[in-house]
This record gives structure tokens, C-alpha cells and sequence, in this order.
């Protein structure tokens, strides 16, 4: 049985199709991206997969539960973590933490043991009496992913758990998301971070104007696209011409300055690598590092989705 089953799944606003017709499948255990720019659907997905709101047409079911006809049933086995928080700061953590517990209808003793084993992994157990008025927004973002693993779920959904954050939360929240997969719990995953996708995620899904444009592992996504491989070059001295003098190698399609380095995009690196070493031996210049990359999924998302505006490792997307 899949933890997602979602079957032509379509929701209109008026004249506007939010979603068209969108079909997917989320294997019990899996880490699963959803990623999609501004107004792509991401959204509305979410909302009716966490039985917030309705579907136009289709079904979809939460480990074979509907979740319109089944809502309690359905969210009684996930937990939801939102990108906006739902911690009431007049409230001390573990005070948010049990009634958060008390609303899943978790027992007294069963919440108490869990509460205290969530505050202590995420760093929070001898702030437990303050109130979160006084959190900083790496400890309220800590908290609140405590709160959505509060019910022990089969299935979490992950709304931009990192953004913003700093690098110890970051850190904290990677380390679980690994531990909840490795204990079979199925990781439903937004994020405006491409690479932290790539580097969490069993599978992608990429979303453009309400349809789903491809679906799959991201080493397998990135293969579609070959003609983004690149090559990034350090030079020992600057030079004012060098952006364009690169850009007439043979077989480079783009170059990019970035810091105080080149990036040299070409379907073509065994060919592109000798032409920059003649280059520098011709400008009495050395060559001080040269690296090779294949496509990202960044750049998948940018050939699907169709955005003209590239920036490494981070791209904007809701």
C-alpha cells in the first residue's frame, strides 16, 4: 500500500485550474519532494492532501484512506509541520507540545515519555518551562517540528522545514528527517532550497502551472538534460577580457562569472577542458583549479519550469 495515492486530481478557482489533472504515487518509507515555482499548484496539493481543502474532481487517499470521505482517519497518521507557525508563544514548549499531543487524542502517559524524547533531540528539554515568546526562530522552528511528530506519524509533511534557519537548526532537522526515514516513516518534502531536495529526497516531483512536468529520482532527472553539464575554472590573475574570450571556445554555450571563478557550460568538457589549458598557455596565465559537473536539479527545474533566472543551489519556488 502507498502512504499517497493521488488519482486525476483537479481543483478549479472560478475560471482558474489550480490543478489539472495531476496524478501521483508516494511508496511507504519514501523521502518525496514537491517542488514547483509561484503558482504552480504546490500549494493547493498540500492543502487537499492534508484535508484542509477539496478537490474539484479525483480522489486521494492517505494509506488507502480517503481524505475527504476519511479526513480524522487520514490525519491521525500524519503529521503536519507548516511553513507559518502554529506555536502559541504565551505558552511554554512542553505546554505547546501537549496540547498539540491532546488534540491527536494521545494518552497522558504516552504524551509526557514522547514529549520529553522530542525536546531532548531537538535541543529544547531545559527550555521546556519558558515560554516561546522568548525563542529564537531556529528553537520556534525546532518546536514546531517536535509538535508534528508529537503523535508518532506514519507520514510527516515538511512545509520549507529549514528556511531561514541557522546552521545548528539546519542541522538538528536534517539528522531527523534521516532517523524518521531510516524508521520507515514516510517524508513529504517542500522546500525552496533545490539542493536540499536533491540531497534528501528518494524522488522528486516538479510541478508547473497546475500539472505535474516530471517525477522521478533526482540523478535520474538530472540525466535528462546532458546539455548542462559544465566546467568551473580559477585563473591566478584577473583579467577584464577573459569572460569573453572564454565564450568564443568552440562547443561553450554559456559562460557565467561566479566570485572568482568561470562556470563554462557545454555538451562537450573533453573538448572544452585542453581549450582552456591553451587559452591560459597563450595568455601566460596558470590555471589554479578546474572542476567538472554534470546537470543539477536545479537546472532540471529551470528547463521544466521554464525560469530564466539561475542561481546555484538556490531557487525560488512555492
Amino acid at each position: 500500500m502507498n502512504a499517497i495515492e493521488v488519482s486525476h486530481l483537479s481543483k478549479h478557482f472560478g475560471t482558474l485550474k489550480a490543478l489539472d489533472d495531476i496524478s501521483f504515487s508516494v511508496s511507504e518509507g519514501e523521502t518525496f519532494g514537491f517542488l514547483g515555482p509561484n503558482g504552480a499548484g504546490k500549494t493547493t496539493t498540500i492543502r487537499i492532501l492534508t484535508g484542509i481543502s477539496a478537490p474539484t474532481s479525483g480522489t486521494a487517499t492517505i494509506f488507502g484512506k480517503d481524505i475527504i470521505r476519511d479526513t480524522i482517519a487520514s490525519r491521525k497518521q500524519m503529521g503536519i509541520v507548516h511553513e507559518t507557525s502554529n506555536i502559541y508563544d504565551d505558552l511554554t514548549a512542553w505546554q505547546n507540545l501537549m496540547f498539540t499531543a491532546e488534540l491527536y487524542t494521545v494518552g497522558k502517559h504516552e504524551r509526557e515519555q514522547r514529549g520529553r524524547e522530542l525536546l531532548e533531540t531537538f535541543g529544547l528539554l531545559e527550555r521546556r518551562n519558558d515560554k516561546v515568546h522568548g525563542f529564537s526562530k531556529g528553537m520556534k522552528r525546532r518546536l514546531t517540528l517536535a509538535m508534528g511528530l508529537v503523535n508518532n506519524p506514519r507520514l510527516l509533511f515538511l512545509d520549507e522545514p529549514t528556511s531561514g534557519l541557522d546552521v545548528q537548526s539546519n542541522l538538528i532537522i536534517r539528522d531527523v528527517i534521516r532517523d524518521l526515514n531510516s524508521h520507515g516513516v514516510t517524508v513529504f518534502l517542500t522546500t525552496h532550497n533545490i539542493e536540499e531536495a536533491n540531497l534528501a529526497c528518494d524522488r522528486v516531483a516538479i510541478i508547473n502551472h497546475g500539472r505535474i512536468a516530471a517525477i522521478n529520482s533526482p540523478e535520474r532527472l538530472k540525466k535528462t538534460i546532458q546539455s548542462a553539464q559544465s566546467i568551473e575554472v580559477a585563473f591566478d590573475v584577473p583579467s577584464p577580457g577573459r569572460l569573453e574570450a572564454l565564450k568564443q571556445i568552440q562547443t561553450v554555450s554559456e559562460v557565467r562569472k561566479e566570485g572568482d571563478k568561470f562556470r563554462l557550460f557545454t555538451e562537450d568538457p573533453s573538448s572544452v577542458i585542453p581549450a582552456i589549458m591553451d587559452y591560459a598557455k597563450a595568455g601566460n596565465t596558470k590555471v589554479l583549479s578546474m572542476t567538472t559537473f554534470g546537470p543539477s536539479l536545479e537546472d532540471v527545474f529551470i528547463k521544466l519550469t521554464g525560469l530564466g533566472i539561475r542561481t546555484k543551489g538556490v531557487s525560488t519556488v512555492d
